[in-house]
């Protein structure tokens, strides 16, 4: 009787747990990017169940089935010889299973890495975002704009992120608009994002950089066009401008509540020019040296052959 009370109280303590949780932000989606994400995991969640439904349907029939009877100790059971059909199914269906999912993958992979569906023939609206300890720079340089660990952005506009670091490896990451990219300080790396729906959501720097990680956030608005129009117009009325020596003390390693500024660093300290997946100029003509050279080389011992 103890037993059972004590097993009914552990699952009603679970079941009051889960119902304290928040709803996961990623099954939560607010843009189409999110969205195709959202349900590659619970396609694989329905996956692995019904996975773990069957394999636990084998095990209590093998278990009952040869459960411990009652023949004698040194009775011997008949010696058989495997079931082809048994191994062709305990190999094929993980294979298929793996492969589907690799396949599911790549196809969703392509998609969230190119413009988002639906808004292929629109002009993006860009934005640089840019890390340094433990802050976020946003800067819009078509607006003439730059914003410290907020992000206002149009719904119904697709987004392009250049995205790179003042310091070490971080991962830019707003889960309800889409997966999560690297920004570095060699390079810029490019995330294509929309919001479907007007909205506050919550960002962050997903990629452990030091002590200040845990509070390495920002906060998002998405809103309709109209409304960001009128607060770009209301930053130019209100804000002030940034200054080199400004942004110097901004990047230094600390936190900052959010701010807003006129024009961005972008005139006196610009972005990497290498962009991820590009080889630069200077690296080809390395390249090219480095051939000519190898083929002189050649030359001369071909005609020390000689």
């Amino acid at each position: 009787m103890r037993k059972k009370w004590t097993l009914l109280t552990s699952m009603m303590a679970f079941v009051f747990i889960l119902a304290g949780c928040e709803p996961l932000l990623v099954l939560d989606p607010k843009g189409p990017q999110a969205q195709r994400q959202a349900n590659d995991i619970m396609l694989s969640i329905g996956i692995m169940s019904v996975i773990v439904i069957v394999v636990m349907v084998i095990l209590t029939f093998i278990l009952f089935k040869y459960r411990e009877s009652k023949l004698p100790d040194d009775y011997e059971p008949p010696h058989i010889h495997g079931n082809k059909w048994v191994e062709i199914v305990c190999v094929g269906v993980p294979i298929l299973i793996v492969a589907y999912l690799s396949f599911v993958s790549v196809k969703s992979n392509y998609i969230v890495e190119s413009a988002p569906e639906g808004y292929e023939n629109q002009e993006p609206l860009v934005i640089y975002a840019s890390s340094s300890d433990w802050k976020w720079h946003f800067s819009y340089p078509e607006e003439g704009i730059e914003t410290v660990n907020y992000l206002y952005i149009p719904t119904d506009r697709p987004l392009e992120f250049k995205l790179y670091s003042h310091g070490p490896i971080t991962s830019f990451w707003i889960p309800q608009l889409g997966g999560q990219k690297y920004a570095m300080s060699d390079m810029v790396t490019t995330l294509h994002l929309a919001a479907d729906a007007a909205g506050e959501f919550m960002g962050r720097n997903a990629n452990f950089s030091g002590k200040g990680f845990a509070e390495n956030t920002f906060n998002v608005t998405a809103m309709p066009q109209a409304d960001f129009d009128d607060w770009v117009k209301e930053v130019h009325e209100t804000a002030k401008p940034i200054t080199e020596s400004e942004f110097e003390k901004l990047i230094e390693p600390g936190h900052l509540g959010q701010m807003t500024f006129t024009g961005t660093h972008l005139e006196f300290s610009p972005a990497p020019e290498h962009a991820h997946n590009e080889v630069s100029d200077e690296d080809n003509n390395e390249s090219h040296e480095h051939t000519n050279h190898e083929d002189h080389t050649e030359d001369e011992t071909d005609h020390s052959g000689h």
